[in-house]
């Protein structure tokens, strides 16, 4: 499901439920009973157990049971289906969590809301707490294709929800035994299947961020990921409080300030943190991955080198005490630091051209334990600079004093 690619005028206009669409009528969350919560789950449930899916809340039927009705809702009724607090009820009632958004797009003038729900990745979801008359615990739901949000009850069902959960596993397994046999700890590539499912993540958390900021055609998009050799298992108050204890890279940040880690809050999959139309966000998923994205100025195709250097040394002072924080000081941590703007740009430095080719795109990447990455911060922004910077083609003396900047900048000079 390319979240890029959802068209959601054409969602809206459908009119025909499926296995992979519901609709919904105009209702504010807020005032919604236990058990019509509970309904909501239900189609999630079967949405994340059969192919994933869309519920489009907005339209409702006509006297025929067309869903035809396209009332889209009021701004309160829009608000109430807030992601996190939608998602702390979805997931009280499940296991494992769902992977699912809510977007809330404008299509002809009205407001919907979207939710956008993943098939299962591993393991299949099940009810883990009912609810009288819409939810069972120990039950599995599916989506038929008469557009029903049923139990699983027919052995083809069932198999079908195993035999996906077995192939996942094998995997799992696979991708064991390969790191078992193969791989050491100074940084193989991963399999394709871990690798597949980050960049899903990096790929969906894009797509947010990218549809909340409306960046101008005049800038690049960085990202810095760390990705956990092992996926972890927290709750929001444990990444909250591993946030917390990690503070802020140094005083005067100028990407990780006060202001906009005040603006921290939890989602389904973990915590975020974005500030009104502040040109970057990161999220810190309860897997234990941690992806950072900002915007930054490129007027004429450059870019201030400076601005570069500050993201990456604050994202990795950040990162490693963060890491440390969340107990997984020997946790091998693969970290990256990527754009791809499609156009080429230069770098200034000092206010001037420092870079003897343009790229289009440039990435690095290292594999550090969090106790190595928060010791080292000005060693390991160093490197992943150097790497970062070799399409541009940067002259020797300009390459040490950025090298120079990354020290200064996390000393506070």
């Amino acid at each position: 499901m390319d979240l890029d690619r959802t068209d959601w005028k054409e969602l809206v206009f459908r009119g025909v439920e499926s296995d992979e669409l519901d609709y919904k009528a105009a209702q504010d969350w807020d005032e919604l009973p236990k058990s019509g919560r509970a309904k909501f789950v239900r189609h999630l449930l079967a949405f994340a157990n059969t192919r994933g899916g869309y519920l489009v809340v907005g339209v409702g039927e006509d006297a025929s049971g067309y869903p035809s009705k396209r009332t889209g809702l009021t701004p309160k009724q829009c608000a109430s289906f807030d992601p996190s607090k939608v998602g702390a009820f979805v997931n009280r009632h499940v296991e494992p969590p769902i992977d699912f958004i809510i977007e809330r797009p404008v299509v002809r003038g009205k407001r919907y809301a979207i939710f956008v729900v993943r098939p299962f990745k591993e393991l299949p979801h099940v009810c883990s707490s009912g609810v009288e008359g819409e939810l069972q615990t120990g039950v599995f739901y599916i989506r038929s294709a008469d557009a029903s949000s049923r139990p699983a009850h027919r052995a083809l069902e069932l198999s079908g929800m195993i035999r996906r959960a077995l192939r996942n596993q094998r995997e799992m397994l696979g991708r064991m035994l390969r790191g078992i046999l193969y791989e050491n700890r100074s940084g193989v590539a991963e399999p394709a299947p871990a690798k597949e499912r980050f960049e899903d993540l990096v790929s969906s958390a894009g797509s947010y961020f990218r549809r909340r900021r409306q960046a101008s055609k005049e800038t690049i998009r960085l990202l810095f990921a760390v990705e956990p050799e092992k996926r972890g298992a927290f709750d929001v108050s444990e990444l909250r409080g591993a946030v917390d204890a990690a503070g802020l890279p140094r005083p005067g940040g100028s990407f990780l300030t006060p202001a906009f880690m005040a603006s921290t809050h939890p989602f389904n999959l973990g915590l975020r943190c974005l500030a009104g139309d502040a040109p970057r966000m990161w999220q810190l998923f309860k897997t234990g991955e941690f992806l950072f994205f900002a915007d930054l100025p490129a007027p004429g195709g450059k870019v201030r080198t400076e601005d570069v250097l500050k993201f990456l040394s604050e994202s990795v002072a950040f990162s490693g005490k963060l890491y440390s924080a969340l107990e997984l000081p020997d946790s091998l941590l693969a970290v990256t630091l990527r754009f791809s703007s499609g156009e080429k740009i230069k770098l200034r430095f000092g206010g001037r051209v420092v870079s003897r080719a343009a790229a289009d795109r440039s990435s690095a990447s290292l594999c550090r334990s969090a106790a190595d990455l928060a010791a080292g911060d000005r060693a390991h922004a160093s490197r992943l600079w150097t790497e970062f910077a070799v399409p541009f083609r940067i002259a020797p003396a300009a390459m040490n004093d950025t090298i120079r900047f990354i020290g200064e900048h996390l000393s506070g000079s």
